[in-house]
């Protein structure tokens, strides 16, 4: 069984940073992709970042050039590097990581479990 634990939410004025980590752990035979959502109260829950297996990034309009995805694939880990958060970044940030467990026959979706970001004013 596959779990992702997410960490390094918390509460921050705006302009300040946060980073966020994401670590997977349990029989994993391969990780493909891996990404960073955000789900504000009442809204969808929409991609922040997302990155592959050979590093290509791809960004929300809205986080260029302020956030940065990258991976740890030794360790399974995923971080998001979050400056100069604004207000509108509140919302609660969930990892995802497509990977192959022991059980898998195909790669799927693995969730955390959601960190809270909140960024005062």
């Amino acid at each position: 069984q596959v779990h992702l634990v997410e960490s390094g939410g918390g509460l921050v004025q705006a302009g300040g940073s946060l980073r966020l980590s994401c670590a997977a752990s349990g029989s994993i035979f391969s990780i493909n992709a891996m990404g960073w959502y955000r789900q504000a109260p009442g809204k969808p829950r929409d991609m922040v970042a997302t990155v592959t297996s050979g590093g290509s990034t791809n960004y929300a309009d809205s986080v260029k050039g302020r956030f940065t995805i990258s991976r740890d694939n030794t360790k399974t880990t995923v971080y998001l590097q979050m400056n100069s958060l604004k207000p509108e970044d509140t919302a609660v940030y969930y990892c995802k990581q497509v990977l192959t467990s022991g059980s898998d026959y195909f790669p799927r979706d693995y969730w955390g479990q959601g960190t809270q970001v909140t960024v005062s004013s």
